[in-house]
């Protein structure tokens, strides 16, 4: 079984929410959030059929630590729009809807150790950097 927290690829970035004004958390109370792209989770889903041992859970992150206001400026950065006004718990709770409050509520920095070592994975997108700068050139052409 995989975890598969925060899938991303070029046809599934928060551009829009971005590009609407929505604000993030500012630093001092961001969370940690984990990514992966699509296309390394359906090569990791493919693996684990074929490697991965029984009743095991592989988490299905890629190797960036960042914060969720960090995501945010990245991608708002890769695709040349203003970034995300940042703001605090109490603010942010004024302006954004339930659903999208309860992603900056968890903080987790997820070890992808045993994805690497059992599924012998080399993953296509190892960072959200590279994501990104692949899905804006796909985005370009």
């Amino acid at each position: 079984m995989l975890r598969a927290p925060g899938i991303y690829a070029s046809e599934r970035l928060p551009l829009e929410r971005i590009r609407r004004g929505d604000p993030v958390l500012r630093a001092e109370d961001d969370v940690y959030t984990n990514h992966i792209h699509a296309d390394d989770l359906a090569r990791l889903a493919v693996l684990a059929l074929f490697r991965g041992r029984r009743c095991r859970v592989y988490n299905a992150v890629d190797d960036t630590e960042l914060k969720m206001g960090e995501y945010f400026d990245a991608v708002a950065d890769a695709f040349g729009v203003a970034r995300p006004q940042r703001l605090s718990r109490e603010e942010i709770a004024l302006r954004l809807p339930a659903m999208a409050l309860s992603f900056m509520t968890e903080s987790r920095r997820i070890d992808n150790r045993r994805m690497y070592r059992e599924l012998r994975v080399r993953l296509r997108y190892p960072t959200v950097s590279a994501g990104l700068q692949a899905a804006r050139q796909s985005l370009v052409l």
